[in-house]
């Protein structure tokens, strides 16, 4: 059986922020037909991949899905364990804003299977909120880690966001400051991206805010892996910091280019070199599922050149490349055809190789998009 991970898209959110590009909806006239749907594309999937896969991580994503009552969920959740082959102990992870959850709805939400939440925090600092329009401030986001830590969950990651509009580098290194303060085991900071569509996106076009250069970003970027290292969060992906033994399983299964399967709207999937994405619409997602079984938008056959490419960049994103790996699969021409490149990229201290491994170096984490677009 090969390990797979399970996403859910749960779309209900009660604001949508001015830099957020994932479908969301604030309506929730739709919560229970959605559910239905959700269990009827599972029952789909489950006919066609039970058999060949170990369900290693689930992750509940939106949208905000800690707005719904924590029943909701575990309907879901007992349903897929149904449904699939479920390791002893999964990762089950929940994202959630702060203010959305009180401790006894936290205690709910653990006692419903997640043992693992992503909270949503972005910045501590009370102009970049308002200026991003989270519905939290200051105390609320620091008040809901705590609230998780005491309802029980000995799993907590935020969400940082940095080279906002107008951030200096005081403003980021207090909120990485207050983060490593606090009783959280994973951290994900994330450079600004403008998403095409988006509100600030649209307040960049018209001339109404600006963002820094790439310089300063970089320097930002420095600054976040130096303090969370010494802070004893390691760096196990580009955006991703860990203490020991909490790396996201989950996240981990699309950087080692594992199979997943994705639920709900605009939900992906990626099982065998096909890839394949749901309409984001959620009328047009729920009469899909209700004629056709699936709700699939669209999907690609992934080339053995795409093969490589793809775990190539999601390696050198993560852990590195594990070279025995790298070569169980594809044999050694990658290796031989880009060695000359490699060389010259240990030679200037971007990357580490060693007997097993490639690694990107802290100064190759700062440019490894530039670094993987160069090699053949």
């Amino acid at each position: 059986m090969k390990e797979t991970a399970i996403y859910i898209h749960i779309p209900f959110c009660d604001h949508k922020c001015i830099y957020c590009d994932f479908y969301s909806i604030i309506t929730t006239d739709n919560i229970i037909s959605y559910k239905t749907a959700l269990i009827k594309e599972i029952n789909d999937y489950a006919d066609l991949y039970s058999e060949d896969s170990s369900i290693s991580s689930i992750y509940f994503g939106g949208g905000t899905p800690s707005l719904m009552e924590p029943g909701y969920l575990e309907e879901i959740l007992n349903h897929i364990k149904r449904r699939f082959a479920v390791v002893d102990a999964p990762e089950i992870t929940m994202e959630t804003n702060p203010g959305t959850v009180n401790k006894d709805k936290l205690k709910e939400f653990l006692n419903s299977g997640i043992n693992r939440i992503s909270i949503g925090i972005q910045s501590f600092n009370e102009d970049e909120l308002k200026f991003l329009t989270r519905i939290h401030d200051k105390q609320t986001a620091i008040r809901t880690v705590f609230n998780a830590k005491e309802a029980g969950f000995n799993n907590v990651s935020i969400d940082l966001i940095f080279n906002l509009p107008g951030q200096t580098k005081k403003i980021w290194t207090n909120n990485l400051d207050i983060a490593a303060s606090l009783p959280i085991q994973h951290i994900s900071a994330y450079s600004l991206i403008l998403e095409k569509g988006t509100i600030l996106n649209k307040m960049v076009l018209d001339g109404r805010v600006k963002i820094r250069e790439d310089d300063y970003d970089a320097d930002l970027y420095e600054i976040t892996i130096d303090f969370l290292e010494q802070n004893g969060f390691k760096q196990y992906e580009v955006s991703n910091f860990a203490k020991p033994g909490y790396e996201c399983i989950h996240n981990n299964a699309y950087w080692r280019y594992k199979n997943y399967l994705g639920f709900g709207t605009s939900a992906h999937s990626f099982v065998n070199n096909k890839r394949w994405w749901n309409y984001s619409s959620l009328k047009m997602y729920k009469t899909q599922i209700e004629v056709m079984g699936s709700a699939e938008s669209n999907h690609e056959i992934i080339t053995p050149e795409q093969n490589i490419e793809e775990y190539i960049m999601l390696a050198l994103r993560s852990y590195g490349i594990e070279i025995p790996d790298l070569e169980k699969r594809f044999g050694k021409e990658w290796l031989n055809r880009n060695n000359k490149y490699l060389r010259l990229l240990n030679d200037n201290k971007l990357i580490d190789i060693t007997d097993n491994w490639i690694k990107l170096t802290k100064r190759g984490y700062a440019i490894c998009d530039e670094i993987i677009a160069k090699f053949e």
